[in-house]
């Protein structure tokens, strides 16, 4: 196990510049809020997603909430990552930031989609429709970490760390869910690369658990097998579902904690 970059006792994240994309709602709305918390002054938080609405009422939720987020700088990118038009805009807005004396980069690969889980693996047939959803959730989660690794090199006092939202369908097969799944694991096995190629990155792939957001909403509602759809509407009804912020608090701890192995997958049960 590498050794850790950050004391056990750690309270904040320091100085950083952060990157969150699929900012503006669910999850990654709540790791918006929550991770501005453990920014020392004089940090800034780049939070990205398509729609401008939400990320604007997220920067207002943010500037207007006073204790703990005085300094920080939060510039909000409204950008759609399928396309490389998309990423560069959220590399154009981190490299208006100087990261001089910062203490952390951090990337927060969150956006993605669910995809059409109405349907079984035999009926995509369409290369576009299935192209189409890997850029999303696949292509433009390498592009974009690629190209801010490029943006800001390895740096004496500076950590480096990527974090992939996961799930447990990039290790489990769930029928009807092939894109998910496909997408899920395609992110996973990308993230390990990086953790062997580069090892002064710190790398992390966390699966959340099964959150009451929107997604969870589409699951129970348009899932075709039955039974993963039955399991996604017990979870509902026995109150078993997770909320944004208790899983998000798991991975603020795991993240000041650095204690993980590099490349590891950590669910929210595990921890």
């Amino acid at each position: 196990m590498q050794t850790s970059c950050v004391a056990p006792d750690k309270k904040d994240l320091g100085r950083a510049l952060c990157i969150v994309t699929g900012a503006s709602k669910g999850f990654g709305r709540t790791i918006a809020k929550e991770i501005s918390l453990l920014l020392k002054p004089r940090s800034v938080l780049v939070l990205a997603a398509r729609s401008c609405e939400k990320l604007q009422e997220l920067k207002a939720d943010l500037d207007s909430s006073g204790a703990g987020r005085e300094g920080l700088v939060t510039c909000c990118v409204v950008a759609d990552l399928a396309t490389n038009e998309g990423v560069g805009s959220v590399i154009s807005a981190a490299k208006e930031f100087s990261i001089k004396d910062m203490d952390n980069l951090i990337l927060i690969n969150n956006a993605a989609s669910l995809g059409d889980v109405s349907r079984y693996t035999q009926s995509f047939t369409n290369m576009a429709e299935v192209d189409s959803y890997l850029s999303f959730n696949v292509s433009s989660a390498l592009s974009l970490t690629a190209s801010l690794l490029q943006a800001f090199p390895q740096q004496q006092g500076l950590r480096r760390c990527i974090v992939n939202v996961s799930s447990l369908c990039a290790l489990k097969p769930f029928p009807s869910w092939v894109l998910y799944c496909t997408g899920k694991a395609a992110r996973e096995m990308m993230f390990r690369v990086l953790a062997e190629e580069e090892p002064d990155i710190r790398v992390l792939s966390y699966s959340p658990g099964p959150m009451d957001t929107d997604m969870q909403i589409v699951a129970r509602d348009t899932t075709a097998d039955l039974t993963v759809k039955k399991s996604f509407v017990s979870l509902l009804n026995q109150g078993q579902l997770i909320t944004c912020e208790a899983s998000c608090a798991k991975l603020l701890k795991v993240l000041l904690e650095d204690s993980y192995l590099s490349g590891a997958h950590l669910d929210f049960y595990e921890l």
